[in-house]
Order: C-alpha cells, then structure tokens, then sequence
C-alpha cells in the first residue's frame, strides 16, 4: 500500500506539472480531485472538532447545557442556503461578527499595534548589552515608521520637507513589499523541491539510499 500511495502521489504530481506546457483534461481533473479531497478532509475536520468535541462530549458527556447556545446559533446558519429562510440566518451571523469581534480587536491592537509602538518609541540607549547593529536596527525602524505615517498623510499636499520624507517612505515601503514578495516566491520554491524530492528520491529511487 506504502507503494501504490507513492504511485498515485507521483502521477497527481505529474499531472498538476502538465499544466506547465497547457492546460489539458488531466490537469483538470487532479486539480478537481485535490479540491473535492481537501473539501471532504476539512469538513470532517470540523464536523470533529467542532460538533463532537466542543458540542456533543461537553453537553452529553459533561453536562454544560449552556453550550447549545452555541450549537443553536450555528445550525441557524444553515438556514442560510434557502432563500426563503436566509433571513433567520442573519442573527446568528450578527451575534457572531459582534462578538468575534469584541473578541480579537482587543488581541489584535494589543500584538500588532502596541508593540510596534512600543517597540518603535524604545530608546535603545537606554538598554544595556546592545550592539551597533542594534541600534542602528532602531534607527531605521524609527526613521521608517515616521516617514511611512507621513506619506499616508493626506490632510497636507507634500511639498517640500513634506514631499522629501515621503519619497523616504516609499522606499521603506518598497522595500518591506520586495521582502514580502520574496519571501513568498521562496516559498513557493521550498513547495516545488519539496516536489522534485518525492518524485527523484520517494518515486524513482534516485536519491541517496
């Protein structure tokens, strides 16, 4: 069985790489049953996390009743999918979204708001043990902040020192966006020698015993 899963693997492999020279019925197809796979994997992903292990164990097992709330709310959801019904649907999704969000918008200012605040203002002279670099890595950091906050000011029209600081931020900028874009392209290509080693070492047998 170890076998023929590295076959299949190795053939879908081959048939999503197709697409490099057209798209074509084969590729279609692996990219349809990769699709519908992943779709019926999360769902009972889900189905398991989320029905049976946060609804029916601590309701039937454990007694919280106060839960099918929760699993109230959710089957309101699906009344979504009639036309007819979708109104009904609406309370569920606005409980939802309030307390989602009373929920993460503290978190999320917390994490990536204060403490890049905090992390900008800190002065590092004030901070034994640092290296050149450390504080040459805050200056940068500030001088970036600062003039990233100026070029998205709109209240003003950029001329002069203005302007100057600005064309400074949208290097800052550039280069945060050509990190990002790498870093993504590297990605991509850790996928693709993940891809090349299945198919040389696991499949063919080329790689080192």
């Amino acid at each position: 069985m170890d076998g023929f899963g590295i076959w299949v693997g190795a053939l879908l492999t081959l048939a999503i790489f197709s697409f490099l020279y057209k798209e074509n019925p084969i590729y279609r197809f692996a990219e349809h049953l990769f699709v519908g796979v992943s779709a019926g994997y999360y769902l009972v992903q889900y189905c398991f996390s989320a029905l049976y292990k946060k609804l029916w164990v601590p309701v039937v097992d454990d007694g919280q009743w106060l839960l099918l709330g929760g699993g109230i709310l959710g089957a309101l959801m699906l009344f979504r999918f009639h036309r007819r019904t979708e109104w009904i649907s609406r309370f569920a999704i606005a409980f939802y979204v309030a307390a989602w969000s009373g929920y993460i918008i503290p978190s999320i200012l917390k994490a990536q708001v204060l403490t890049q605040v905090r992390s900008t203002i800190l002065m590092p002279w004030n901070t034994p043990g640092l290296t050149w670099w450390d504080h040459l890595s805050a200056a940068l950091i500030l001088i970036g902040t600062v003039s990233i906050l100026i070029y998205f000011y709109f209240s003003h029209e950029h001329r002069g020192p203005l302007q100057a600081i600005s064309k400074v931020g949208i290097t800052f900028l550039m280069i945060g966006f050509g990190a990002s874009f790498g870093y993504t392209i590297m990605g991509r290509i850790t996928l693709l020698i993940g891809r090349f080693q299945y198919l040389f070492y696991d499949w063919l047998k080329l790689g080192p015993s």
